[in-house]
């Protein structure tokens, strides 16, 4: 007998926040059309990035973790939306692995400043330097459907554990064999924060362009957060 799947419930979200690095969001064509000398240049170049993207290789069905006819087109910030998908972290996040990425999104801007401003700081952890400032803004989505729901559920408890995602990850390939659209869970870093993992592009709605915010850290793994002005310019 298989192990049991979460419940679902039906979502109407509107507004969810995904923070993406400002410089990912800064544009929705590439940045090479601006550096080509001619059309041939630019062909060539495109060739070159074709090859190293993985985003890019998926639309032309070259990646393992995702169909070509899973991605989406010709809507607003589509390219946004399928880089979420085909450029997935080594080791995965929480519900995906390292094949297939996830639209990671929040209920609340304040949860998802709390998520961004962990794992920075993980990272800055590793090589022991609190010393940075950066930007992020957000993307906001609706959604509307059916999705898998953690919240309140105990028998998944162990995919929310802080330190690990072996539980999470191996949740959400069953899930994903089942043909779900992501599942609704509980912030592990923000107390009554709630996040959606989405695992289908094409469930990711009215996807627009919101606030800007400046994190920076200054010694310690806990940051300033402050709203940052669009053309502003600081240091890196």
């Amino acid at each position: 007998m298989s192990a049991p799947l979460p419940r679902t419930a039906e979502l109407r979200q509107s507004d969810t926040v995904r923070l993406v690095p400002s410089r990912f969001a800064a544009r929705e064509e590439s940045v090479l059309a601006g550096i080509a000398e001619s059309d041939a240049h630019l062909a060539d170049l495109f060739a070159l990035e074709a090859a190293t993207n993985d985003r890019l290789r998926a639309q032309c069905g070259l990646l393992p973790g995702i169909g070509v006819d899973e991605l989406v087109f010709g809507v607003p910030n589509w390219r946004l939306v399928n880089a979420a998908f085909t450029h997935a972290r080594p080791e995965g996040s929480r519900f995906n692995g390292p094949d297939r990425g996830a639209w990671y999104c929040a209920f609340e801007v304040e949860t998802a400043l709390a998520e961004v401003a962990f794992h920075k700081a993980v990272e800055y952890a590793e090589i022991a330097r609190f010393d940075d400032s950066v930007t992020y803004e957000e993307l906001r989505a609706d959604f509307s459907g059916e999705f898998h729901d953690l919240r309140g559920d105990a028998r998944f408890a162990r995919c929310l554990d802080p330190g690990s995602y072996r539980a999470s990850q191996k949740l959400a390939e069953r899930l994903l064999e089942a043909g779900a659209l992501g599942v609704v869970y509980p912030s592990v870093r923000r107390a009554a924060g709630t996040n959606l993992a989405c695992f289908r592009p094409a469930a990711v709605g009215h996807v627009r362009r919101g606030a800007a915010w400046r994190l920076t850290w200054s010694g310690g793994p806990e940051p300033a957060i402050a709203p940052e002005r669009r053309g502003t310019r600081r240091r890196p």
